[in-house]
């Protein structure tokens, strides 16, 4: 059986708009002595991917501000309570608030969801690439709720260089069982694990996973593979 290391990536300041994630994350990798290995996975936290990409917003701190955000960066909301919404976001992420950040951000801003996730992450992966000459896969997380669960979680928004779901269908179970239905979120199980050494102060928004299984990494991303489509879902 493979033994996984998740380690957390220390000595990465403050990332404002225009900052090279790379060149943080390598400074940072060099800084502690460690290097990159072939098929290393690398995750990234939402939060600073969209500060260096410009995604940070002004905010004034009133409800009807939020509100007017959580909708714009919104393909739909589904449900209201107060100043809770439940929205379908522009990628088709099903989120609270449509995965709007207030916290550990700056007084009068809100960060928002990056752009293009799964974009990010092959940029991410081909520029790691160039600079070290080594294959790594990118994971971009960020943290959501669960219906009917109670607490949080993180969640691959972008991936590049892994395969998003192991599709265990047609293949057989330990007494030889044919499995019908099942599908394995590689890469939410991989964020949810990163989660536990990055925390949420710590000031840490860089992990590596390694130890995967070679068979996990491939082409693919989130938004094609994770996203259930709508003839798909029982509850649209």
């Amino acid at each position: 059986m493979n033994e996984l290391r998740v380690i957390p990536v220390g000595g990465v300041g403050l990332v404002v708009q225009g900052d090279d994630l790379v060149t943080l994350l390598l400074d940072a990798l060099d800084a502690g002595a460690m290097r990159l290995e072939h098929h290393d996975l690398v995750i990234v936290t939402s939060k600073v991917v969209s500060k260096s990409e410009g995604r940070v917003v002004a905010y004034d701190g009133t409800e009807e501000h939020k509100i007017a955000l959580i909708e714009r960066e919104s393909k739909r909301v589904l449900r209201r309570r107060g100043p809770l919404r439940i929205t379908e976001t522009q990628h088709g992420f099903i989120s609270a608030n449509a995965g709007i950040d207030l916290s550990n951000t700056a007084d009068g801003t809100a960060v928002l969801l990056p752009k293009e996730p799964d974009r990010s992450a092959r940029r991410m992966r081909a520029e790691i690439r160039r600079r070290r000459d080594v294959d790594v896969a990118v994971v971009i997380t960020d943290t959501f709720g669960r219906v009917w669960r109670q607490g949080v979680t993180d969640v691959a928004l972008g991936s590049a260089g892994v395969l998003p779901v192991l599709d265990l269908r047609g293949s057989c179970d330990a007494n030889g069982r044919l499995l019908e239905a099942t599908e394995v979120a590689i890469v939410d199980e991989i964020a949810g694990a990163a989660n536990l050494v990055l925390g949420k102060a710590m000031g840490t928004p860089f992990a590596l996973l390694r130890g995967l299984d070679e068979s996990y990494f491939g082409e693919g991303s989130v938004g094609d593979s994770i996203i259930r489509r709508a003839n798909d879902d029982l509850f649209r």
